[in-house]
């Protein structure tokens, strides 16, 4: 009978540490901690690059980045921008893959 707190004390103490150490590692939709440490580093890198770079005019471009996939979004003017945009962040240290849905905008002819 005494062995049953015992017993109880070190299987909340498993569980404890599985339900710990579970919290941090990732899943096929979650990043682990590391993860998403990486990914906002790379998002915050690819961003300050859009910035400096005036040919993309970066204010209009959204940058999002999962296990070192970088997915860019918004909108351009132009197609070059577009294509410089995902160059940019392919150059990137850690940047496995840019998925570029970035939209150009059309420009409407005037109406008479």
């Amino acid at each position: 009978m005494k062995k049953l707190p015992y017993f109880l004390s070190l299987l909340a103490i498993a569980l404890g540490l599985a339900v710990f150490t579970s919290g941090c590692a990732g899943t096929a939709t979650r990043a682990s901690t590391g993860e998403m440490i990486d990914d906002s580093v790379i998002t915050a890198k690819v961003k300050t690059e859009l910035i400096k770079d005036e040919f993309v005019k970066a204010r209009d471009v959204n940058v999002d980045t999962f296990r070192g996939t970088v997915q860019l979004s918004g909108f351009v003017e132009r197609e070059d921008q577009k294509a410089r945009a995902a160059e940019i962040a392919s150059q990137i240290n850690g940047v496995q893959n840019v998925v570029n849905n970035i939209t150009v905008k059309t420009q409407e002819a005037p109406r008479n």
